[in-house]
């Protein structure tokens, strides 16, 4: 509670609608029961629609009749006056006169920039100019300039200041910073040639929704009217400019004032406004610009004739009519009228000082907090302006986490410990790749050779190189609480800030064979009270394995260990996710005989291969699999240990590598057997060599690490992977809560072979062993250097297996 009323101390004239019809509490508890047990940081993606909302609406479609308005009918007429209404407050909402600009329905904010970009007058004397800071659905509109000869190219915003920091707004204070141009055709016409017939068009967004900086729309009137100056004499600015506001993230706490900085086109989506409906948006286009854009398709509703048989059609006059193909989303349209209705209430100004406060807030606990050795946690993107009045920033918190050594949490791991929390947030590029490599450092050799190492969008590929891939961002809405900012913060804090550890010495691995732990070792970890309570050898990748008292170890750790694999006749490598009759394949190796038994409720009998036999084998192949990781080796014993830092008496070897395996093939009585077991054709290979490769080094060429003479067969990440049951049964504690909490169903219960461990730890607190760097297991010695039960749970969350 003390610090709730230090924040209201600092924010509460802001905070809560103080002068509203009901309060933050009144409202979340009325209107949003639903996210009692939930803390929802993802109202940049799609803000949440209120209950009450969803009622009126309800209320509206059962007791209303609409019919489609491309009729006289009463239900058609119902229709039309209710799609009349609903342009009407969309045109209020940006205090937008009907007399300039006319509201066209769309199907989101895309289909907006894409009726603008397909339809705009482009010739090869034209340019396109964007800010870095654009979603890709405004960057598409390039593809249509330049394939009609236009030139493009992005622009940084320099705007001067004043001694206290904030934006002089006037024509001569904003520069913006050319980037290179690009042109197709440019052959077509010279620089030299351009003249001031041609249409030119600038996009920018009200606010970026990677970062969450709003842009002055000044720029509007600096771009229609001073493009000369503010480009500083490039031979580009002539012609007549039209300004793109892309406002779906700003509309709603923001919206752009036309009466006063008059954009040629306003581009919205309304479940970003208020959740509710999805698959509409708008253009608000002014009418002048209207006249200019030159359609080429007809459709139903679009026309006022047209002939079947001949090259005979004539369009609709109203700019709303011949614009919106086919019959519009009616019923959508009449649910925005309860939304604007909500947001009437409360209005705009005070929704945009209730979220500002709760973002100040997070940013100065986010920038304050510091490991054990004094390292800040959080870098922070974007604009850090501290004021809740501050006009230059949004509802949007853009960050990366980082250790105490400097090196990076992946966001993915962040974003996957947050949903165990009940945390829902969002990381990545936000589809904004411009502002992502800009705010991130990504030159254009770090994008081309990410993509090379197979990342693309929305996959977990999220620190290549020693540096993110994108960031974590948390974004609020009209309903968001202090309670959601500090459940955030208090998740930051617990899980990625470094405490002192107990376990900072030990020694390296330097036994052959991994036994049950002797008395020694538990005297040694008495604090702790640890123990080993199972090894589990997989001998087949994907494929059930079997437990032991104990095990050899060799170069590659458990002897056997992941040393097979199943690939389908392209080539994929098959796993559980994408085959789960793998999990029925049992194994076992008896290492007397050196005969590895397989056994499947698909297949008559038992499939038996000895290991030091080539009578099975019909030739070797190779091939390559990409990965992101630091490799280190031990010097005293030739082992590779893999984590993040640099620690002691290593060799570091930091890179992107490519990992080529040299496989041993098998003869078809063998595939045909596998291929029975899991239904569909596949082939055994067997790991004999493997190698790694870095795929760019600082001359851009291949090369090899000459540090690591270890290896690792087809395990994922590490030669061993170690889980704790008291960790396990925190998670259980944590899934049973909140399944008991969100539905009342029976409670979920993961065991910790759900994980496919091979090493299995009992006794001591929950997550002790992300702290450990060395560990002794009977007369072994094993060092560590990863957060074991965070990085499980980072590749396999508790719905899914490898």
């Amino acid at each position: 509670m003390e610090d709730k009323e230090e924040f209201l101390k600092e924010f509460g004239d802001y905070y809560g609608y103080p002068n509203g019809p009901k309060t933050i509490d009144e409202i979340r508890a009325t209107e949003f029961k639903r996210l009692e047990d939930t803390v929802y940081l993802d109202h940049a993606g799609a803000t949440l629609y209120s209950e009450l909302q969803m009622e009126s609406i309800f209320k509206d479609l059962t007791t209303s009749v609409y019919g489609n308005p491309h009729s006289q009918s009463d239900s058609s007429s119902a229709t039309s006056n209710i799609v009349r209404e609903a342009r009407q407050q969309v045109l209020d909402y940006c205090n937008a006169s009907p007399k300039d600009y006319k509201c066209i329905f769309t199907s989101g904010a895309t289909a907006a920039l894409k009726l603008i970009g397909e339809n705009f007058p482009w010739s090869c004397q034209s340019t396109f100019m964007y800010t870095m800071e654009n979603h890709n659905s405004v960057l598409g509109i390039r593809e249509y300039a330049l394939n009609q000869g236009a030139a493009a190219f992005a622009v940084d915003i320099k705007e001067a200041v004043d001694q206290d920091g904030a934006s002089i707004n006037s024509v001569t204070s904003v520069k913006l910073s050319q980037y290179p141009v690009q042109r197709r055709n440019e052959a077509e016409v010279l620089e030299g040639e351009l003249t001031g017939d041609a249409y030119n068009l600038f996009a920018f967004p009200s606010e970026c929704n990677f970062s969450g900086l709003r842009f002055s729309l000044d720029l509007v009137n600096n771009v229609k009217q001073n493009t000369e100056k503010i480009l500083e004499g490039s031979p580009y600015s002539k012609g007549r400019w039209m300004v793109i506001i892309d406002a779906a993230k700003g509309f709603a706490t923001k919206p752009p004032n036309l009466s006063l900085y008059p954009a040629d086109f306003v581009v919205i989506s309304f479940y970003k406004l208020f959740g509710y409906p999805t698959g509409l948006g708008a253009l608000i286009i002014k009418n002048d610009a209207a006249k200019l854009l030159k359609k080429t398709y007809f459709s139903g509703g679009t026309v006022s004739a047209s002939i079947a048989d001949i090259d005979f059609v004539r369009r609709r006059e109203s700019v709303e009519e011949n614009f919106e193909d086919g019959s519009i989303s009616f019923l959508s349209i009449a649910s925005i009228c309860h939304g604007f209705k909500i947001f009437n209430n409360l209005t705009p100004a005070a929704m945009h000082r209730h979220t500002m406060s709760i973002v100040m807030f997070l940013k100065k606990k986010l920038l304050a907090l510091r490991h054990e050795n004094g390292a800040s946690v959080c870098t922070l993107y974007g604009n850090h302006t501290l004021k809740v009045s501050s006009s230059d920033s949004g509802s949007i918190v853009s960050f990366n986490v980082k250790r105490p050594d400097g090196s990076w949490f992946g966001y993915r791991e962040v974003e996957k410990l947050a949903s165990l929390s009940g945390i829902q947030l969002r990381t990545g590029c936000f589809c904004n790749p411009g502002a992502c490599a800009k705010y991130l450092g990504l030159s254009h050799s770090d994008l081309l050779s990410n993509l090379e190492a197979g990342h693309v969008c929305w996959d977990d590929k999220d620190v290549i190189n020693g540096k993110p891939t994108g960031a974590v961002r948390v974004s609020f809405g009209y309903m968001s609480t202090y309670e959601d900012a500090k459940k955030f913060i208090d998740f930051i804090r617990s899980s990625f800030v470094s405490m002192p550890s107990e376990f900072e010495k030990g020694y390296l691995l330097r036994a052959n064979s991994v036994p049950y732990p002797t008395e020694g070792f538990e005297n040694r970890l008495s604090s702790s009270g640890c123990y080993l309570k199972s090894i589990t050898i997989y001998p087949i990748k994907s494929c059930a394995g079997f437990s032991v008292k104990s095990w050899p170890l060799s170069t590659t750790g458990l002897q056997y260990d992941r040393e097979w694999l199943l690939k389908s006749l392209t080539g994929e490598i098959l796993t559980q996710k994408k085959v789960p009759e793998m999990s029925l394949i049992n194994t076992f190796i008896n290492l007397n005989q050196k005969m590895l038994s397989v056994e499947s409720p698909r297949c008559e009998g038992k499939l038996q291969i000895k290991l030091d036999s080539d009578s099975y084998l019909c030739g070797k192949e190779e091939f390559y699999l990409h990965s992101q990781r630091k490799e280190y080796k031990t010097i005293k014993y030739g082992l590779i240990f893999i984590y993040e830092q640099q620690y002691g008496n290593m060799h570091k070897c930091e890179t992107l590598f490519k990992k080529r395996y040299e496989v041993q093939c098998y003869e078809n009585e063998i595939n045909q057997w596998f291929s029975n077991a899991v239904g569909q054709p596949c082939t055994l290979v067997r790991c004999c060599h493997s190698q790694y490769y870095l795929s760019l080094n600082k001359n851009r060429s291949m090369g090899m690490c000459r540090d690591v003479d270890s290896r690792m067969n087809f395990a994922n990440e590490a030669q061993f992977l170690l889980i704790s049951e008291e960790s396990v049964s925190d998670l259980n504690d944590r899934l049973c809560s909140n399944t008991q909490k969100l539905s009342g169903g029976a409670p979920l219960y993961v065991k910790p072979m759900r994980f496919r461990p091979n090493l299995v730890i009992s006794g001591g607190e929950p997550y002790a062993e992300d702290g450990w760097r060395n560990l002794k297991i009977g007369n072994t010695y094993f060092t560590s250097f990863s957060n074991t039960l965070q990085f499980l749970f980072n590749l396999y969350p508790p719905n899914c297996m490898m």
